[in-house]
């Protein structure tokens, strides 16, 4: 028997895998659900291994499956990478970068200028999103996430530190001061659904656990919650080193300088078998860079 399984098999058993539905795979791939089911028991049969538990309508990896996804993965990416290269020798190197959208506004974007003028040679294509990477429709060639986190196939570094405290407009705090934490009852709180505790655990350490606003405002992203901050329409627990440049340009101010809430780091995302592309290997150490100088 040949050691090489359909490519069509396996680029149909990826997708399954990573969307954990035979019915979203074949939505991605354009084929009916009987065409994706027909290839996986195919597939299963030619490895003697079972790749999935189906119950109940629903399928789920098996462990071995979680494995086999991983590698297959890897080959893919590098079948991949091998192709574009072919095909386009003389063009210009591009780079799909999926970021965060608050990190790609507030920090990646103002430094994007320094990268260009680095490495004119490669074309950055930038991609905003909250979702995991195994639940991206598209492919990337660096992701940027909160970590750490469970990337099989993906090599990840922490590279930028992040740290929250409150901030407001310099005319908000001059309407109503605050000296201490629990002068934040007077104001208007500034939710983002991406960050749904991270008021309650700052006033925790802050030692006012039952703290009440007068009001609050909620947003679907951090970015715009931080944007909120700067109109003057309430405080919001802001992340450092992202709101830097709105401090250094004094359209926000940090009222209290403690505590200091650390949270997780961002870290840079790349396939594991793209980790010798040299255009890869730039942006992640430009990352690294930017970030020490912070």
């Amino acid at each position: 028997m040949s050691t090489y399984p359909p490519l069509n098999a396996l680029r149909i058993f990826e997708a399954a895998a990573r969307l954990e539905s035979f019915s979203a795979a074949a939505n991605e791939l354009h084929v009916t659900h009987g065409a994706v089911s027909k290839q996986i028991k195919q597939l299963e049969e030619w490895l003697n291994v079972p790749l999935f538990e189906r119950a109940g309508g629903r399928v789920k990896l098996t462990e071995t499956g979680w494995r086999y996804l991983v590698q297959v993965q890897d080959g893919l990416d590098l079948i991949a990478n091998a192709t574009s290269q072919l095909l386009q020798p003389d063009r210009q190197r591009r780079l799909v970068i999926n970021s965060t959208p608050t990190l790609a506004s507030f920090w990646l974007l103002p430094r994007l200028a320094d990268f260009r003028r680095q490495y004119p040679d490669i074309d950055l294509h930038l991609v905003t999103s909250d979702r995991d990477i195994s639940r991206l429709e598209s492919p990337f060639d660096i992701a940027i996430r909160r970590g750490p986190g469970d990337w099989p196939g993906h090599i990840a570094k922490p590279f930028l530190k992040e740290w929250e405290l409150p901030l407001c407009s310099p005319a908000l705090l001059a309407a109503l001061p605050v000296a201490t934490a629990a002068d934040l009852a007077r104001h208007t709180l500034l939710y983002a659904d991406t960050r749904p505790t991270a008021w309650q655990r700052w006033f925790t350490l802050a030692g006012v656990p039952d703290l009440k606003p007068a009001s609050s405002l909620h947003f679907e992203r951090f970015s715009l919650a931080l944007q909120a901050a700067i109109e003057g329409l309430g405080v919001v627990l802001g992340p450092l080193p992202m709101a830097q440049r709105a401090l250094e340009a004094g359209q926000l101010v940090a009222p209290l300088a403690a505590p200091v809430v650390p949270v997780r780091d961002y870290c840079w995302i790349a396939p594991r078998a793209a980790l010798d592309d040299s255009a890869i290997h730039a942006f992640c150490q430009w990352l690294e860079q930017q970030a020490a100088v912070v």
